[in-house]
Formats: C-alpha cells, structure tokens, sequence
C-alpha cells in the first residue's frame, strides 16, 4: 500500500464523508456558475476545477451550509461548457444570469477573463436587480486587477507578476544558466509574460542572454518537437514558460523526447500530465510556482490532500489547488457577514477580508487586497524530484515523480503594487 492510500485510509473514517446530498428547493441553494471548458482542448484542465471546486463546495454543504438570517443555505456547483471560447463563455454567463445565479467562478484564460468582466460591469449597470459577482481562481493576465479592475470582480490566484516574480527570484541566483529561452501562448496571458520575463532578467541578470522567444497558437498545437528543436539548437540551459494544460504537458512531452538538456521555470508543471510526460529528465530541472502543493509541508496539508484523493482516488484526478478551496471558504464567509447573497453586500464584505485557514486547517492563509481585489497569498517555488526522496513523500498523478519546495515566499514578499482606480457603485 502507498504512503497516500495508508494515510487516506486512516484519515477516512476521520473525515467528512462525501455522499451526494438530496437536492434542495432552489430557494434553499446559493447556485454558483462555473464557467469553463469542459470541452475541447483543455476540458482536462476544466474537468480538474471542477473536481477541485466540488470538493470544496461539498465541505461547506457539510458543515451544514452557509448561515444565513433566514436559515442556513447549501451551495449549488451548476456547470456551464465555454468550450475554451470567448464568445461562448459569454453565452454562459447570459444562461447563468438568467438563472438568477449571483456568483460566477471562470479562470482558464485571461481572454476569456477579460470578457466576462467587461459583460459583468454592463449587466450589473443595467439590472442593478440582478447584479452577480466574477470571483477568478486562475486567470492571472495582470491587467485584470490593474487598468481592468472592476468592483465586481475578485482575483483569487496570484498574477503573472507576482508568480513571474518568485520565478525569476530563483532563476537569478542559478549561476549556470547564461542562455534563456522563453515561449508562450499566443494570446495576452502568454504575450504579457514573455514581455515582463525580458524586462525582469534584463534586470536581475543582465548576463543572461535570451537566445529565443516564441509565441505559438493556443490550443491547437498538436506536435511541439519542432519548438523543442529549435530550443535544444539554442543552446539554452533554461526554458521559461507560463504555458498551461495541454500546451505545456506536450511541450515539455516533446522537450524530452528532443533530448533538451535544460531547466523548464514554468508556472504550471507540477500537473496536469507535466510530471508524467517528461520523466526522469525532469528530475532537478522541471520547477513550478504556487500557492501550495502536496508537499509544501503547510499545517493541515496531509490531512487535506488525503481527504482529496479519497474523494477523487483515480491518479489522473490528482490536480490539487488551495487558491480554489479558499475562494469557496471566503465566499460563504462573506455571505455570513455581510446577512446576504445579494452582489454588493458580498463583494464588500470580501473587501479587506483575511483567511486564516482555519477551516482547511491552516493549509492556507491570505487576504483579498481592497484596493484592486487582488488576493495576498504566500507563493512556493518547488523542483521536481522522485517520489520517495527528501521532501517528496507524495507523487503527482501517480507518476513517481513530485515536487519538494525549494523556496517559500510569504505574502509581504509577493505582494506588488498596483494601478486600479475602481469605480464603486
């Protein structure tokens, strides 16, 4: 038996148990729309927030639901398939809209992001009656707490920047990398990164020399051995990349089988088949950027990952993120404060509000910045290693392979500045 199956089997009994509650009158429920691909090109990555949300909708439907004046109310997790595209995206949030759903959670793309705030802002101002909030777990393009900041939208993962950040803070200080290669997705997410990856090694190792730069179509790659060609004819001892889903699994997939000898610094390589894909190779060279994973070593992270994977036992289910559990815990405990699920009184009761962890015990902590609704979270740089090794008692996706943390940055040192002037109603 696995170290994973004899801690989930010991915490089981412990824990909550995860049976599917009768439904409920629609006036007992607070529904929420997930709007995501769950279909098409990354459904995988949209199935995995929808397993990560579940779980934490299910903890607090447990608990006994969210406290209200009138009685206690359980969240509804409703689905609603963007298929990855903007325009259909918008349609969703039309359909949950007139289902009077008042929060909606969306984070696979900042394109995508961006839409939606922008049809949220307009709803909002003309059915004031009918107001919802955009609470994003992953959609990281900086502009959207910044220029684009909105009254009724809240980020809950840390930007591009702030994990560019922590990135770049490792890269910095490994003295064997002279030659960068940098790659993206074509679209504002990938473009952005790229453009603040120059500027931030341009700043902090001026001897690095960037021997390439590469935007490649979202999604529809399907081979990615010629990018990993030109990447092992550079030269490069160091890929940075803020790819995500399939696009990263085949790049670094193709990386191997290329026979690429560098370090891949990306911000999505502990999941979603990354692991799998590269291999031993990955070993000491694959790193990634987030707010927790299962080895962080955090108060209550062994209990917690357990409960996940007895809830979601097959391998490929495992894609585990605090930042999601926290929106949800933070959520009902807005509610609570503010007495009610209408739009304004939740957004600012959101506003200024801390997480102490408490409720996933002490996995982890942060606070929903006012200001530009920008969640301040620690963030964690960690290397991939075989399962078994100091620092890795847990493996991703049962592939052997998993992540030991290499450094741990606090929220006061993640934290940046910011250029929202949000317009409250």
């Amino acid at each position: 038996m696995t170290t994973l199956r004899r801690l989930a089997a010991g915490l089981l009994g412990a824990s909550l148990p995860f049976i599917q509650a009768v439904p409920a009158r629609a006036d007992e429920t607070i529904p929420i729309a997930l709007i995501e691909g769950l279909s098409g090109s990354f459904a995988n990555a949209g199935e995995a927030v929808y397993r990560n949300l579940l779980f934490a909708v299910e903890r607090v439907n447990q608990r006994g639901g969210v406290k209200l004046p009138g009685g206690a109310k359980r969240f509804e997790l409703q689905r609603f398939d963007s298929k990855g595209g903007t325009e259909e995206a918008q349609a969703m949030l039309r359909a949950a809209l007139d289902r009077q759903v008042g929060f909606v959670l969306q984070g696979n793309s900042s394109a995508v992001a961006a839409a939606l705030v922008d049809a949220l802002n307009k709803h909002n101002q003309r059915e004031p009656q009918r107001r919802a909030l955009f609470l994003n777990y992953s959609a990281v393009d900086p502009v959207l707490t910044n220029q684009k900041c909105s009254f009724w939208h809240f980020r809950f993962d840390a930007h591009a920047d702030m994990r560019l950040a922590a990135l770049i803070d490792v890269l910095a200080q490994d003295a064997g990398v002279r030659k960068l290669y940098l790659i993206g997705q074509d679209y504002s997410f990938g473009q952005h990164v790229l453009k603040a990856a120059r500027e931030a090694v341009a700043a902090r190792r001026p001897d690095i020399d960037i021997v390439g730069e590469e935007l490649h179509p979202v999604g529809r790659v399907k081979d990615f051995l010629p990018y990993a060609l030109k990447i092992k004819a550079s030269g490069a001892q160091a890929v940075l990349t803020g790819n995500w889903g399939n696009d990263l699994t085949l790049l670094v997939k193709a990386a191997r089988e290329a026979g690429v000898d560098a370090r891949f610094y990306t911000f999505y390589g502990n999941a979603l088949g990354a692991p799998a894909a590269i291999g031993e190779a990955g070993v000491g060279k694959v790193l990634a950027v987030a707010e927790w994973h299962p080895n962080a070593g955090t108060p209550g992270s062994e209990r917690f990952y357990a409960d996940f994977r007895a809830r979601f036992p097959k391998p490929e289910d495992d894609y585990v993120h605090a930042r999601m559990q926290v929106l949800v815990e933070m959520l009902a405990a807005a509610i609570e404060r503010a007495g009610s699920t209408e739009a304004a009184a939740v957004a600012r009761a959101l506003e200024g509000m801390s997480y102490d962890g408490a409720s996933l015990g002490g996995l982890h902590q942060g606070t929903m910045r006012a200001a530009d609704h920008q969640f301040q979270q620690p963030l964690v740089v960690s290397v991939m290693d075989k399962a078994g090794a100091p620092g890795v008692r847990f493996d991703n996706e049962g592939s052997g392979y998993g992540f030991r943390t290499l450094r741990r940055l606090e929220a006061k040192q993640t934290e940046q500045a910011h250029q929202c002037a949000m317009e409250r109603p």
